[in-house]
């Protein structure tokens, strides 16, 4: 558990390592934990990609899909790939039949509709995001494991419940 807060730490970038996240357990594939971001608590569950395929030598541990529950919104769901995307890159989450697009900046992909790719999470058993690789060349898919995604989700709602501020 300490090694995954680490790592998520190193991967999330400064906003994150000036407040330490607070465990709150691990959830088979996901892990659920919270952290102070202005004065706020925010709440999230992640999990780290089964296979990072088609992007370059990255490492599936360095791609995560990460599902957040801040006082301003709920269910905002975000994936890191481990590199920048081009200009207006549009990569699709796909879990089931269902398929959910996603907008980006940088390394991150944040889903255009979250209580919908959240709705699908829940029932699925895994995700794959779908996306151009680096500068645009070739398509990059980072496959997630949904096993515990449900338990890691109750967590982050009963600890950042709906309606505080």
């Amino acid at each position: 558990m300490r090694f995954l807060l680490a790592a998520l730490l190193i991967a999330a970038g400064p906003a994150l390592a000036q407040n330490r996240p607070a465990a709150l357990g691990e959830f088979q594939s996901w892990t659920a934990a919270t952290h102070q971001e202005g004065g706020q608590k925010v709440c999230y569950a992640f999990a780290r990609a089964r296979s990072a395929e088609g992007a370059g030598n990255r490492e599936a541990r360095n791609v995560m899909l990460i599902v957040t529950h801040r006082a301003n919104g709920r269910d905002q769901v975000a994936a890191r790939v481990g590199y920048s995307y081009a200009r207006g890159a549009e990569p699709k989450l796909s879990i089931g039949s269902g398929e959910f697009p996603f907008y980006t900046s940088g390394d991150n992909a944040f889903a255009r509709d979250g209580r919908a790719v959240v709705t699908a999470l829940r029932g699925g058993r895994d995700a794959q995001l779908r996306g151009p690789g680096p500068n645009g060349r070739g398509t990059a898919t980072d496959t997630f494991p949904l096993s515990g995604f449900s338990a890691a989700y109750e967590a982050i709602s009963r600890e950042c419940p709906a309606g505080r501020r």
